[in-house]
């Protein structure tokens, strides 16, 4: 799915798809948000980005809050897809930095399962390994 909010501002125009685009997603986000738990977040960012959401929030009467979370939950789904960042995300579960459930969420459960396994097996191989050159020694 195209990111929605990438041209807005920029040279892309902003069409009617677009904005039935970006309008879907913000009534899938306001269904979503609404059963699932909510957490505060407070941050600080650029003060044109915080003015483009607003612009954009106004054109779809909505408000910054439901823009802001539209375009993480577009930002996190496509860099889930990115083999670069699938990368980063297995090496940080094979560190341990972060748990098979997080993994879980940034990756879907049928490929978390499939790192899970790999772990597991690169565990046993490197112990083999180890053990074989201990006793070769």
């Amino acid at each position: 799915m195209k990111n929605t909010m990438s041209g807005f501002g920029g040279s892309e125009g902003c069409g009617s798809d677009k904005r039935a685009s970006v309008l879907t997603l913000y009534s899938q986000c306001t269904h979503m948000s609404s059963e699932s738990k909510k957490k505060r977040v407070q941050f600080r960012a650029p003060r044109g980005l915080v003015n483009r959401a607003d612009a954009l929030a106004a054109v779809f009467e909505t408000d910054r809050t439901d823009i802001l979370i539209s375009a993480l939950r577009d930002y996190l789904r496509e860099a889930a897809h990115s083999d670069e960042v699938k990368q980063e995300i297995a090496e940080a579960f094979y560190d341990d930095d972060i748990t098979f459930e997080e993994l879980k969420d940034l990756v879907g459960h049928e490929e978390a399962a499939n790192f899970r396994l790999l772990k597991e097996q690169l565990t046993d191989e490197f112990a083999d390994e180890v053990a074989e050159e201990l006793a070769d020694s």
